[in-house]
């Protein structure tokens, strides 16, 4: 393998695992959902990976087009930028959106006092919870629901760094070279979000979560919508 090629690798896979973990938006949304919604191992790495492979893609396919049509740097980073702009607002409407709803539950789950008679004339009270104790069908269709809502947001979100990876070797018409760092910069993208969503939930799975339970989906609607706040006015 050509040292150009080497160098341009090593770059790719370097840049890959930088960019996911300096952008909180790339794990702590499946983190926080995958706790309060109880999503299986096997259904975390699912999202996980379609959400990566949704968010490597689209860029990789900008790239191809730009290549194809010999559109300039500048004009295929702008189009990043407007997509990161896209990206920004979506995650914040989705994070306000949960929030609200997470207030919701909370309200909906606090417990209250019912008082029975009998026919003997005696009477007695018990706490009542609707969110436990009244099952709502509608509540699956939300859970489906939610990782497609994610795989949109991260399909919006670029990945800024692979764009110039991918025009210079295309400048020299090195299609190899062009599939290799596409490939490299992706794969470790993917494991890169997979390690640190699974060493985040071990992390907070450790946190004990009693006193804060009835306002966790609260507080996850406040996580990403602070990604999507970092993402807008921080440029994260």
């Amino acid at each position: 393998m050509p040292e150009k090629l080497i160098l341009l690798s090593a770059t790719a896979a370097f840049l890959g695992f930088v960019h996911t973990l300096v952008g909180p938006d790339h794990y702590l949304p499946f983190i926080v959902l995958a706790k309060t919604r109880n999503w299986t191992k096997l259904k975390t790495l699912f999202v996980v990976i379609l959400c990566g492979i949704g968010h490597i893609l689209s860029s990789i396919l900008i790239g191809f087009v730009g290549i194809a049509f010999g559109i300039a740097l500048f004009s295929l980073e702008a189009i990043e930028n407007t997509r990161g702009e896209i990206a920004a607002w979506l995650f914040i409407a989705f994070g306000l959106v949960y929030t609200v709803w997470g207030i919701r539950q909370a309200y909906k789950n606090k417990p209250h006092k019912h008082l029975h008679f009998h026919p003997d004339g005696s009477a007695h009270e018990h706490d009542h919870s609707h969110h436990t104790e009244h099952s709502h069908l509608h509540e699956s269709d939300k859970r489906k629901i939610t990782p497609w809502v994610l795989f949109v947001i991260f399909v919006f979100g670029p990945c800024e760094p692979l764009i110039p990876l991918v025009m210079y070797p295309a400048a020299t018409h090195n299609y190899f070279a062009v599939g290799l760092v596409s490939a490299i910069f992706g794969a470790v993208t993917i494991v890169t979000m997979l390690s640190v969503t699974f060493l985040g939930l071990y992390g907070i799975n450790l946190v004990p979560m009693n006193k804060v339970e009835k306002h966790i989906h609260t507080l996850a609607g406040l996580t990403i919508l602070l990604c999507g706040v970092g993402i807008k006015f921080l440029g994260l």
